[in-house]
């Protein structure tokens, strides 16, 4: 039986979407072939009674693939377009506001709703000046448009914040006036197990972690 088969090559052709589905898939099963066929069920778009026509030296072939394109460590994707909507990433990060960093510094780490950090970081464009542009204001509740964005821009922008480490916790410190920061600090303080700027970049640590697609 011939299945044509189209197979990513990069991260740009993955959808944080389809990534989302396969980590609850691989956090419930321990059973490495069905994990394999998961794996080319939902990056290559096949259904998974077509996958399992594939012969096992192909599928070892595809997996290998797949999984090696999220070993790969991509620069910083500053702007896709989803939906007809061009997105940037945010061109000003020590701009933030209290709110955008807490959703940020919540989120960031937590891949159930990591949809939400990424709505902070990546906005639709309002306006292009050459390389300079300007994003819109960021809106609570908008994070469900942004479940299909390319997962080069969700690896990279956390590469990204994972190099910037503590600089922008710093940045934002300095940013925010005495009334705002007295309310982070408080917000900080009140976290279950001291999460915040403390441990913001040992949730990125453990986000790159878990972004390793594993078998085992």
């Amino acid at each position: 039986m011939n299945i044509n088969i189209t197979i990513p090559t990069d991260l740009s052709e993955i959808t944080l979407r389809q990534y989302k589905h396969f980590l609850k898939i691989q956090k419930s099963v321990d059973d490495e072939s069905f994990l394999s066929a998961k794996i080319i069920e939902i990056f290559c778009q096949v259904e998974l009674k077509d996958v399992m026509n594939i012969s096992f030296k192909d599928s070892e072939f595809i997996v290998s693939t797949l999984t090696d394109m999220f070993e790969k460590k991509p620069q910083l994707v500053k702007s896709f377009s989803l939906n007809n909507v061009s997105y940037g990433f945010h061109p000003q990060l020590d701009d933030l506001t209290l709110g955008e960093y807490i959703d940020l510094d919540n989120y960031i780490g937590d891949w159930e709703n990591i949809e939400k950090a990424m709505a902070v970081l990546y906005r639709p464009i309002t306006s292009r000046l050459k390389d300079k542009y300007a994003v819109a204001e960021y809106k609570v509740g908008e994070d469900a448009k942004i479940l299909d964005m390319p997962m080069d821009a969700v690896l990279s922008s956390i590469f990204f914040l994972w190099n910037l480490g503590t600089d922008l916790s710093t940045a934002m410190m300095n940013y925010l006036d005495k009334e705002e920061r007295q309310a982070l600090t408080q917000y900080l303080i009140s976290q279950p197990n001291g999460a915040g700027i403390t441990q913001f970049t040992d949730l990125l640590k453990e986000t790159l972690q878990d972004l390793r697609i594993s078998l085992n």
